[in-house]
């Protein structure tokens, strides 16, 4: 294997941690899944979380600015990081944190609004050891899917990188982190895209949410060919789950549910003239203004930065009186009403204890309390204003008490969208599989072509009186041989990646043909992979 020397430079330039070479021999330990929970990874499932030993400077590498300690220091890593590299394939990692596993405050400092995921996925796929990256970041979760060349070192630069991008110390964030790899981190995407690890079973705005990720992973470089093949078959598994189950009926939204939590909260004779005002009238904001007219609410205030979006809204849900009142309005609108919904994408509260604690009481056949409903991250309702006698303030940690109101159901729909998933994932994982053959069908037609052009060269030497046309036909018989000799491997290699059985003889034959032929598909791959990495740490 034959790397740039400009790796060199690479390593020798670390200086707390070497980028490619680790010193400790102690291995990852691994956490029993009793232990799951407590390390902030979620459900327990048969699980593992992993613990990641420190990687210190590899100082016996022995690296000078001399051009024979470079040549000396490449050597030791084909013999060493090399053959490290080669023993695991390049992994698809979920790194991250929900509502299951970590309190809004701190999931809104690591929440990435959307119109930053591509440079989210730029800034990942810098980091030395990811090759891929995803985000998907919603007021319930924030999730990075990558795909590492090493699982270790590019879960501590992805713990890393989410530190300092949230200000949150890694100790303190690895209380709440959850880590899921390869068919674990498949089945967890394909959960969420079904609506599975929602607050409420079976949302239809994940799935949404999930089909915008590729959106805005397309032409993003680091956007990649697993990542977005991960990403499109999850879709695929929501829609089917929708499809073939019942498991939208009931609150299918975090919009849904905040409305029904409120309902939950009046007196049920007293909700027709419960005075609503909704704060926002983006995707969420809509949601819950179809929520309350679906539950016989007539009259919704509206508050929004301009009319245009209520306009539409009013023209969609003509049954209702929904008046809009712009943004500087939004005191005198609170002071008025009994609850109070925000939703939108300030990256500040609206609402602070002296905001709300000289607002005059509300009925008090409505309890004298005044609801404020926040489906906002960042929160839109400041902590403080919860502390006020006359108000009660409640978040999205706070839907669970609706998600909690028919757990028997929920678990029956979740079972018959588990088959499904199992199907989609079996498919997903055969598809990946297949593709481990493209490099050795690459390599054989190249090395075979190589063989061709030379043995061409030495016959054309030989025979210096051809016209041109008696050249091209030679040419055009060698290449005709050579495409005939390669058609019978070439078809072992490709196969439909839905049939198991094919899949399987496609990955035998491509270990022989690699073993036959001497291509080291793996160690040229892994090469070149490295060689991109260290071309774009240089720039």
């Amino acid at each position: 294997m034959a790397l740039s020397s400009g790796f060199a430079p690479a390593i020798s330039g670390a200086n707390n941690e070497s980028v490619f070479l680790c010193k400790s021999r102690v291995p990852a330990q691994i956490v029993p899944s009793s232990s799951y929970r407590k390390l902030g990874c979620g459900k327990s499932s048969g699980r593992m979380a992993i613990a990641i030993p420190r990687c210190e400077v590899a100082r016996e590498i022995g690296i000078s600015d001399s051009k024979a300690s470079s040549i000396s220091a490449l050597e030791q890593l084909k013999t060493s990081a090399l053959d490290r590299y080669l023993k695991e394939r390049s992994s698809i990692l979920v790194i991250g944190l929900s509502v299951h596993t970590a309190p809004v405050e701190m999931r809104e400092k690591l929440a990435i609004p959307e119109a930053e995921w591509p440079r989210a996925i730029e800034e990942l796929c810098n980091l030395y050891h990811i090759e891929e990256a995803a985000v998907l970041s919603t007021c319930n979760r924030m999730e990075i899917y990558v795909v590492a060349l090493s699982m270790h070192r590019g879960i501590r630069e992805v713990k890393e990188w989410m530190s300092k991008t949230s200000g949150i110390p890694t100790s303190e964030l690895g209380q709440h982190l959850f880590l899921l790899r390869d068919n674990d981190a498949t089945q967890h995407l394909f959960q969420v895209a079904a609506g599975l690890d929602s607050l409420v079973l079976g949302e239809g705005q994940i799935l949404a949410q999930v089909r915008q990720v590729v959106r805005s992973g397309e032409g993003v470089k680091g956007f990649g060919r697993n990542v977005s093949g991960l990403f499109k078959s999850a879709i695929t598994a929501g829609k089917r789950v929708r499809a073939e189950t019942n498991i939208a009926a009931g609150a299918v939204s975090v919009s849904s549910a905040a409305v029904e939590l409120a309902l939950m909260k009046l007196p049920k004779s007293e909700i027709p003239s419960a005075r609503m005002l909704v704060i926002g009238a983006g995707k969420m904001g809509k949601l819950v203004i179809k929520h309350l007219a679906s539950k016989g609410c007539n009259k919704i205030v509206v508050v929004n930065r301009s009319e245009e979006r209520v306009s539409e809204i009013r023209e969609e849900i003509k049954d209702v009186e929904i008046i809009y009142k712009p943004l500087q309005e939004m005191l005198s609108c609170a002071a008025n009403a009994d609850v109070v919904f925000t939703s939108t994408a300030s990256e500040t509260p609206l609402f602070l204890r002296e905001h709300v604690e000289g607002l005059p009481p509300v009925n008090p056949k409505l309890g004298g309390v005044r609801m404020f409903i926040d489906i906002s991250v960042p929160r839109n309702v400041g902590a403080c204003v919860s502390e006020l006698d006359n108000v009660r303030v409640y978040n999205v940690d706070d839907l669970k008490e609706v998600v909690e109101a028919n757990k028997e159901d929920r678990y029956r729909k979740a079972m018959e969208a588990q088959a499904i998933i199992l199907d989609e994932m079996k498919q997903f994982e055969a598809w990946r599989d297949s593709l481990e053959t493209v490099p050795t069908i690459k390599r054989l037609r190249s090395k075979v072509e190589g063989i061709r052009l030379a043995e061409l060269e030495k016959c054309l030497s030989k025979m210096k009186d051809l016209s041109k046309k008696e050249r091209k036909a030679i040419d055009d018989l060698s290449r005709g041989i050579v495409n005939k000799i390669l058609h019978g491997p070439m078809q072992c290699l490709r196969c439909d990646s839905s049939d198991s059985t094919t899949l399987s003889e496609a990955l035998e034959n491509m270990h022989a043909l690699e073993r036959m032929f001497d291509l080291h598909t793996e160690s040229a791959v892994l090469e070149q992979k490295i060689k991109a990495k260290v071309e774009q740490s240089e720039k």
